[in-house]
């Protein structure tokens, strides 16, 4: 632990919506956000299936463990947890989105860096759940950055495993995507 730091207690998890249950959580809003540990984000869609039918659930997982030289997908290549939530909730649309940045960055009003807005990458199960989501990363000040469809979601959680993995090793992952025209 570094000088001067002192380690914060624990809280203890809190249930969701001022003291209900996470079931009576996800009967709220059109759009429910799933962000909870990877590996249990599954088993949940499928507990809470009948409540998420005909809503579009927003998957922001990343399913990471710690390898030998950095954090490594914890699913075959491939595979993606956004489609096992779909697996598990069929009757939902799943979007795979806001698990790109730390959670500090959704702090920010407007999340904009260099003049420029945040885009914010998602992949969708239907083009009418990308919409709606488009439009809710649009109203955060932030720019859509449609991927295509959810079999692209595997991509997107790889991309996490790699820009952490440069974090944590010290550099900075911004600087691994520079604009084209930058090199002009």
């Amino acid at each position: 632990m570094a000088a001067g730091r002192s380690r914060r207690p624990r809280r203890r998890p809190q249930p969701a919506s001022g003291g209900a249950t996470l079931r009576d959580a996800a009967t709220h809003g059109e759009l429910v956000l799933l962000a909870v540990p990877a590996q249990v984000a599954p088993p949940l869609a499928a507990d809470l299936a009948d409540v998420l039918a005909g809503r579009v659930v927003l998957d922001c997982t990343n399913p990471l463990e710690p390898g030998p030289d950095g954090p490594m997908l914890m699913i075959p290549p491939g595979e993606s947890v956004a489609a096992r939530i779909a697996a598990a909730a069929p009757g939902a649309a799943v979007v795979k989105a806001f698990n790109l940045c730390h959670d500090s960055i959704w702090t920010l009003d407007p999340p904009h860096f260099e003049g420029l807005p945040l885009a914010v990458p998602y992949c969708a199960a239907t083009p009418e759940a990308g919409e709606r989501v488009a439009a809710l990363i649009a109203s955060m000040g932030c720019t859509p950055a449609p991927c295509g469809g959810l079999a692209r979601a595997p991509y997107l959680e790889a991309t996490a495993a790699l820009a952490i993995g440069v974090w944590f090793a010290g550099g900075r992952a911004r600087a691994i995507f520079p604009e084209p025209a930058q090199a002009t």
